[in-house]
């Protein structure tokens, strides 16, 4: 009952947002402390007496402070790509008034510095190989969607990808920007080859 008292006391301490001083003293006439392992690793300054527990320098807004998941540069690419989703095919386009297939990977790159050819057949150049098999986010497509033809034409950035499940964001001429399975008949006998930037 008495070690609840303390552990009370101590949750009050900790609960309050305003304090006029910057370390609290906590003391219990008959308090007593036991030889457990005691692990406050955020309070500078731990200090067990016997009837004393004192936190000194103690920043209660540190504790409440939830840092934010450091994203990945594919999570990068493939959110700034996603700002262009609907936005209308243009040749040559590279802005949200109208953009075409490698138009979108030249400027989702460059907002992370990496600079590639403009053309989906240079920018096959570029890289590593990858399977399509072992593709992941931020990763490349190539495709030749030219009947009859299997010259690269058009290139997508992998979105989603998971047991097989391969999604990509790329500027369809019909459909402008837009996000398209592997699984689909037409991408899966167009597809030429994956490629890996980053």
């Amino acid at each position: 009952m008495k070690n609840s008292a303390l552990l009370l006391l101590v949750a009050i301490g900790f609960s309050s947002c305003k304090s006029a001083k910057n370390s609290a003293t906590i003391t219990s006439p008959t308090a007593k402390v036991e030889s457990h392992p005691i692990n406050l690793s955020l309070a500078p300054i731990l200090t067990i007496a016997a009837k004393t527990i004192e936190f000194n320098s103690l920043d209660l807004h540190s504790l409440v402070e939830i840092p934010k998941p450091v994203e990945s540069r594919a999570t990068r690419i493939v959110d700034y790509a996603f700002a262009f989703d609907g936005v209308k095919y243009k040749r040559g386009g590279t802005t949200k008034e109208g953009m075409d297939c490698s138009g979108l990977v030249v400027t989702t790159f460059n907002s992370e510095n990496i600079s590639l050819p403009r053309s989906s057949r240079e920018i096959a150049l570029t890289g590593n190989s990858v399977d399509l098999k072992d593709v992941d986010k931020g990763d490349l497509l190539f495709f030749a969607t030219r009947r009859n033809s299997k010259t690269i034409s058009h290139v997508g950035i992998v979105t989603t990808a998971r047991d097989g499940f391969v999604e990509f964001i790329h500027a369809s001429t019909s459909s402008g920007v837009i996000v398209s399975n592997m699984a689909e008949k037409y991408w899966h006998f167009a597809f030429i080859k994956a490629r890996r930037v980053i």
